[in-house]
């Protein structure tokens, strides 16, 4: 029998750079929840929102410099489960649910159990048919968009400089409604569809500016206007019913 010679593959650091970005958010992930715990919520918050930068751009850093591979998709997956399941329902329970105890608690477990099927779901479709039907919608809130979402109360609070403008309880159901709608068949527009000509281009990067101006400088009034811009997106969706209805393949 002829001896098999064992391939030496070598990748370029410039090739790794995609699953070093997603490592990086996770530790942005990792270190935000113990922000939350030192009370430092706005910091904490501020990590998120940049971890969820990073996940945005590692898959796009990976296609362009075709270094995909299924241990970058394994690691994108467990960072989209602390980033946006884990993080920011025990950086908001730090912040206004510790004194509710076992309800407060409660909320958090529900939401990290939905966003963990939201993204379970997201890998078994993804790998039969992509998630992201004809029409440019997904089946329920994403997970990023949810982790977005759920922390509307803090940024009205860091906003306006006050403690919490909402009941303990209150701030329950907003955490167990965001991880309900991550698992509902509620159409959501996917931003990841928007095409624009050459000739228009231009304002999408004016605006694209005017956004990025507007976060750097007064980053809680953006964020709130941003989720209501996406609230009042899906309501759209929904009472219009120009979206298309599907449900995964069990």
């Amino acid at each position: 029998m002829g001896k098999i010679k064992n391939q030496k593959f070598e990748l370029s650091l410039t090739q790794l750079l995609p699953n070093m970005m997603t490592i990086a958010a996770i530790c942005l992930g990792v270190t935000a929840i113990k922000h939350g715990f030192e009370s430092k919520f706005q910091s904490a918050v501020q990590l998120i929102l940049l971890a969820g930068v990073l996940d945005g751009l590692d898959g796009r850093v990976a296609r362009l410099l075709k270094s995909d591979s299924k241990l970058g998709a394994e690691l994108d997956s467990l960072a989209d489960v602390l980033n946006f399941g884990v993080a920011p329902p025990f950086v908001l329970y730090f912040w206004a649910l510790q004194d509710l105890q076992g309800i407060g608690w409660f909320s958090v477990q529900i939401f990290v159990v939905c966003c963990v099927v939201r993204l379970a779901r997201f890998n078994v479709t993804s790998k039969s048919e992509d998630e992201v039907n004809s029409n440019g919608y997904f089946v329920g809130v994403p997970a990023p968009g949810a982790a977005l979402l759920v922390m509307l109360p803090m940024y009205f609070s860091f906003a306006f400089e006050m403690v919490n403008m909402l009941p303990s309880l209150a701030v329950c159901g907003h955490l167990v409604l965001i991880g309900l709608l991550m698992i509902s068949s509620i159409p959501t527009w996917s931003f990841k569809v928007v095409t624009t000509s050459p000739k228009n281009s231009k304002y999408f990067l004016i605006g694209f500016a005017v956004i990025g101006a507007a976060v750097l400088n007064y980053i809680w009034i953006t964020l709130i206007g941003l989720c209501i811009g996406y609230i009042l997106l899906v309501l759209s969706t929904i009472i219009t019913g120009k979206a298309q209805r599907y449900r995964p393949k069990n």
